[in-house]
């Protein structure tokens, strides 16, 4: 009961400025990737491996986005800047190719607009915005100036989204016997695929502010009394490190419009399609990545 109170003094206190409310919000991204769950029932990784791995882990995952929003309507971005950290090629396209670029929300229409590049490809995704059922808990916490209060909700996983995925839980039961052979034989290759899997349904956790009163938050997540502040997405966490209310200047909010126009069950479509593509090269060609679209 308290919690429901708080909130609703909070709302009442800046509910004369949310109709004209406009502002920006800064999120670092944070990922945590376990290495030894990774190696799990394959070659192991040596230290040096470990330690390349991780830099790059590290550069691909840990950006700076920033969300641009009105009382209705939004556009996140990541922030550009320059990375010397030295990539693989590759391994660059692969992650460019599984997150998403600019996401435009217009929350009177309920509709989201992304960008998105999937293996050299641009697409230009349009969906309804996805409602969570949030729970409200009792946990309160300060982040920066402002007051938040915890809430969450199961989301289902978009079966394309690779972001989501983790290491298939029966590889860890192999028996040590197929474990050797596969070290002792160099020319033996597991299929990528077969060694992950993407969960149906995973927790989110989003501490919001009544101070900052537009339902709205990072990515395609909002749907509270508040923005969210921090949000929590299976190994991902987004933590709000500056916002400014009003700017002077701030970027057009507009939805993108470059790439080729489909529905979100159109792109999970392609996406599938060339997955397997991809998977059918690399047994074919012992390993070696395919040709793009």
């Amino acid at each position: 009961m308290v919690r429901y109170v708080l909130i609703f003094l909070l709302l009442f206190s800046v509910s004369l400025n949310a109709q004209s409310i406009s502002g920006q919000a800064f999120y670092e991204s944070k990922t945590t990737v376990d290495l030894d769950e990774m190696g799990a029932g394959r070659r192991e990784m040596t230290e040096e491996m470990k330690k390349m791995v991780s830099q790059m882990m590290k550069s691909a995952l840990e950006k700076t986005y920033i969300l641009t929003f009105t009382k209705d309507e939004s556009i996140y971005k990541e922030e550009e800047k320059l990375d010397a950290t030295p990539i693989n090629p590759g391994f660059r396209m692969m992650m460019n190719s599984f997150t998403p670029g600019s996401q435009y929300k217009n929350l009177k229409t309920g509709q989201i607009v992304e960008e998105n590049e999937f293996f050299g490809k641009q697409f230009l995704v349009t969906d309804s915005i996805k409602s969570l059922d949030w729970q409200m808990t009792k946990d309160t916490k300060q982040i920066g100036q402002y007051t938040v209060f915890k809430a969450i909700a199961m989301k289902k996983v978009d079966p394309t989204d690779f972001s989501m995925a983790r290491p298939k839980r029966d590889r860890k039961g192999k028996d040590e016997k197929e474990n050797a052979e596969v070290k002792k034989d160099s020319t033996n290759f597991d299929d990528p695929m077969d060694m992950i899997e993407i969960p149906e349904e995973i927790e989110v956790i989003a501490w919001f502010t009544p101070q900052i009163p537009v339902s709205n938050g990072p990515g395609e997540f909002g749907g509270l009394p508040g923005l969210i502040m921090e949000l929590n997405v299976y190994r991902t966490t987004l933590l709000c490190s500056k916002v400014v209310i009003n700017p002077k200047s701030a970027e057009k909010i507009e939805a993108p419009k470059k790439g080729k126009k489909v529905t979100r069950e159109e792109y999970i479509k392609i996406v599938q399609e060339k997955t397997e593509e991809l998977r059918e090269n690399f047994q074919n060609r012992g390993g070696r990545r395919g040709g793009g679209f």
